[in-house]
């Protein structure tokens, strides 16, 4: 499992599980924490149980379907509630996003007060007219931190999980018009692939969209090969690789 290396405050505690450790067989070998992927039932409760041990808090697995719902857990939260994005201030409830090339994007309060978590598809990124998942969870969090957002967006930490790189996100025209019909500027996070065809940059577009919201403390993943779920087939879990796939998950909590 992977800790994130960023100044989170001392009570906030953050953990991404890779493939290893877990129950599941091939093509879910082996810490595979998805419910609804064609995995064994059995096995996939007996890693959420270590994955939950691991992080000694409870993490809650949303039904995430690449839209912005958010959603707020509290101790009575019950897994699968059809949401893209979480946030608690509740101790000892984690927020947990589940990936196989999405971006997990993590928020933290530096003060340790309130944390979030996002499940970034391309689709949930962009959403309509700007208003993707992290601005409709930034909407949610912001008033845990301060009186207004540009009081809580300096209080604000990001940390970008592993995701499908720059590299490898080979997308069509119409994902390039999604980001650039609210953002000109997001052309900028693609190039001309050799098939004639785009490569987007996925965190690059995450980390323009925390910036608009004015939070600039991001943490992880920075579009490097290191990050890539595609290329790593050792650590990370990859539906455009593998098609049939496990999932690993990010989680945040409150101790």
């Amino acid at each position: 499992m992977i800790v994130p290396d960023w100044p989170a405050p001392p009570n906030v505690g953050s953990l991404l599980s890779l493939r290893e450790g877990g129950v599941s067989r091939a093509p879910f070998d082996s810490l595979n924490l998805g419910d609804h992927v064609g995995d064994d039932p059995a096995a996939v409760a007996e890693n959420r149980r270590r994955f939950a041990a691991a992080i000694a808090a409870r993490p809650v697995f949303l039904r995430q379907v690449h839209g912005n719902r958010v959603v707020r857990l509290d101790r009575a939260s019950k897994d699968g509630l059809e949401a893209d994005a979480c946030w608690t201030r509740e101790p000892g409830v984690a927020c947990t996003i589940m990936v196989a090339d999405c971006l997990p994007v993590l928020l933290a309060d530096r003060e340790g007060r309130a944390v979030a978590a996002a499940h970034c598809g391309w689709r949930g990124l962009a959403g309509q007219e700007g208003r993707g998942v992290l601005e409709v969870l930034w909407e949610s969090f912001w008033p845990q931190l301060a009186a207004t957002p540009g009081e809580a967006a300096p209080r604000t930490l990001a940390w970008l999980g592993p995701c499908i790189g720059p590299g490898a996100f080979e997308v069509g025209p119409e994902v390039k018009a999604a980001f650039e019909a609210s953002s000109p500027g997001a052309s900028m996070r693609f190039r001309l692939a050799p098939s004639g065809q785009w490569l987007a940059d996925l965190p690059g577009l995450a980390r323009d969209r925390l910036r608009a919201l004015d939070i600039t403390r991001h943490y992880g993943n920075d579009g490097s090969a290191d990050w890539c779920t595609v290329t790593d087939p050792s650590r990370f879990f990859s539906h455009r690789r593998d098609r049939r796939s496990g999932r690993f998950a990010a989680s945040i909590w409150l101790a």
